[in-house]
């Protein structure tokens, strides 16, 4: 029995040829931007990078194969960075800081085209490291470990934001989170604030102790000035008025007794009861 050949369709192979092509030129015709994503066209044979559109969202996008996109997180994104810095007096202070950013999606084009995708080390790390060395320069380490870090937190975001105002970046917050000073300073400072704690303590309490006594001499002088004022009034009219009020009152009494009229000092009565 003679064997069969397997003879393919004269065409199957353009076929398969065109197929492949066409599979290429769909992957790479396509791209896909995840969440908390966006895409900056860059257009081979019409001007480069695309400045004057929205960049591309998140999702399934069709591109020409022969332009590229270039993709950047526009999450906000996290930065620390951790510096050797001279206070005002001229000793080292390692300070550790923390900046939030994210890249301003209305201007990703223009960021890609002047800064690139390293944007964090051409602006944001040398922007953080400039304006806190002039912020905490203006300190002394005893205001740095103590009541200004808030302030001086404020100062380095304030004049970051300034230095990047115009870099297509958004700075959201920047956070102090360690300042490192010298052992032999620390301890200093931390002595001095406990001497200047002990003596606003000694203050207050000599401050109540002389409110205390000021208030002891209101209360006496006021009970002086009402005795007085109560002696000065008991005349010896009113006495016996007040005498006759009470005899008056306890006459009415359903108890026994014996009213003497005009046998008491002054001429008051004398009330004997039958106990």
């Amino acid at each position: 029995m003679a064997q069969q050949r397997l003879e393919f369709p004269k065409n199957i192979f353009p076929i398969i040829f065109f197929g492949v092509l066409a599979l290429i030129f769909i992957s790479k015709s396509t791209v896909t931007i995840e969440a908390g994503e966006a895409g900056v066209l860059w257009k081979r044979f019409a001007g480069g990078v695309v400045t004057d559109e929205p960049a591309l969202g998140e999702g399934f996008h069709f591109v020409a194969p022969w332009n590229k996109v270039i993709i950047y997180e526009v999450r906000q994104q996290e930065l620390t960075e951790k510096m050797k810095i001279l206070s005002s007096n001229g000793l080292d202070i390692q300070l550790e800081a923390t900046a939030w950013y994210q890249p301003q999606v209305e201007n990703l084009g223009t960021l890609h085209q002047t800064k690139g995708e390293n944007y964090l080390e051409r602006v944001i790390k040398p922007a953080i490291r400039s304006a806190t060395r002039s912020v905490v320069g203006r300190y002394t380490p005893e205001q740095i470990y103590s009541s200004k870090r808030d302030v001086i937190q404020n100062e380095i975001f304030d004049e970051t934001k300034k230095i990047i105002e115009d870099q297509y970046v958004q700075l959201n917050e920047v956070l102090v989170r360690d300042v490192t000073l010298p052992a032999a300073i620390k301890d200093a400072i931390e002595r001095k604030l406990g001497q200047e704690q002990e003596s606003l303590e000694y203050e207050f309490r000599l401050a109540k102790a002389k409110k205390e006594a000021e208030k002891q001499r209101i209360e006496a002088q006021g009970k002086a000035d009402a005795n007085t004022i109560l002696s000065a009034s008991l005349t010896d009219k009113i006495l016996q008025d007040k005498g006759i009020e009470a005899t008056l009152q306890m006459a009415q009494s359903p108890n026994s007794k014996v009213i003497v009229i005009g046998s008491g000092e002054g001429g008051l009565p004398i009330i004997l009861g039958n106990n």
